[in-house]
């Protein structure tokens, strides 16, 4: 386990190991449609790309739940397909509708992308973590993030968002060559991507592998578990000291074997990942962070007092971060938010 760079900052002391009272608490999508300051500023900005691009706006948008809630981390704001936008593959965002990707279905496809204009595309993006470096508060840690391989990966081959996955796993199995190139190169650009941030401020960083539950075991070792332990290793060599959280949402019982071979030193839970057995199975290996059902949050009232007491039950007692088992939901009343908020930061243990 890496040795934060801040160990004065609650979230930094947890990742670090340390049992933290109250727990550190930030919630994930902590800065979006719920809010309607986001809705104004979001207004402004034009496109969702325009806005992860624009560092003024989204430097705000990030303060925006902080003003708030004085969460004890911020998370850049900007959005998991930058990556592949980056290497050449436009990505687009209907309306009601999710990204929409030219799909990556041939060697030939593969070919148009390139590293050589990563850095360079995402310099805004490195201009918001810079920004947000002197703007957030002096307790509050910076966090920067990407989507991992697998899960940007596919939506490069679907082209979108999808239920089954048909093309990504068509090519996984029917052609290993091209889509282990498609991997390879995502760990590459995802690591150089995640290497930046860090040079421009930010102080720990989350890997969201939103789909890693869609994967048989064999596959989640090669293509999950994989590439987290080879950007997990690549962080804490080349910058030693940055911790790393990783979030393979629906991984099951194969949480633990993510925790032991990622070297990750904290994970990130759903909400499906039974509360007894994460404090039995993992938190002795690393710091956890979740897992309230972001719909209690939105139905709020008692039951919502309810998950989260069970929560701090379960897991407060060890290395600890607060957060839901996925984001916010976009009809969630603000109110709610506070109320969690006072909740976790009342709690006596």
């Amino acid at each position: 386990m890496s040795v934060p760079s801040t160990p004065t900052k609650p979230f930094l002391r947890a990742l670090a190991g340390e049992t933290v009272s109250p727990a550190p608490l930030w919630l994930m999508r902590q800065a979006g449609r719920y809010l309607p300051e986001y809705r104004q500023t979001r207004t402004q900005a034009g496109s969702f790309l325009d806005l992860c691009y624009n560092p003024d706006l989204a430097v705000e948008v990030t303060l925006q739940p902080l003003r708030r809630y004085g969460f004890d981390a911020a998370i850049l704001f900007s959005d998991s397909l930058v990556v592949p936008d980056a290497l050449g593959q436009p990505v687009s965002f209907r309306e009601g509708e999710g990204p929409a990707l030219t799909p990556i279905r041939s060697a030939r496809d593969l070919e148009a992308l390139s590293l050589s204009g990563l850095h360079q595309h995402l310099a805004p993006v490195y201009r918001t973590v810079a920004g947000l470096k002197t703007a957030i508060p002096t307790t509050t840690a910076l966090i920067g993030f990407a989507g991992a391989p697998w899960t940007v990966a596919t939506y490069m081959i679907e082209g979108s968002g999808s239920k089954d996955f048909a093309a990504a796993k068509r090519m996984m199995w029917a052609e290993p060559t091209l889509f282990r190139r498609v991997m390879d190169l995502l760990v590459q650009a995802t690591g150089d991507y995640l290497i930046a941030q860090i040079d421009a401020g930010a102080e720990a960083i989350q890997v969201f592998d939103t789909w890693a539950g869609a994967l048989p075991e064999e596959e989640f070792r090669r293509f999950v578990i994989g590439p987290a332990k080879t950007l997990v290793e690549r962080i804490h060599s080349q910058r030693p000291g940055i911790p790393v959280i990783g979030f393979p949402r629906g991984a099951g019982v194969l949480y633990r074997a993510f925790v032991d071979e990622t070297g990750v030193d904290g994970v990130s839970l759903d909400s499906t990942v039974p509360l007894a057995w994460a404090a039995a199975e993992l938190q002795p290996r690393c710091t956890v962070q979740g897992n309230l059902d972001p719909l209690l949050l939105l139905a709020g009232g008692d039951a919502l007092d309810a998950g989260v007491d069970r929560v701090l039950t379960a897991l407060g007692k060890g290395p600890f971060i607060f957060n839901l088992g996925h984001g916010i939901t976009p009809p969630t009343p603000p109110d709610n938010v506070a109320r969690l908020v006072d909740r976790v930061r009342a709690w006596k243990g």
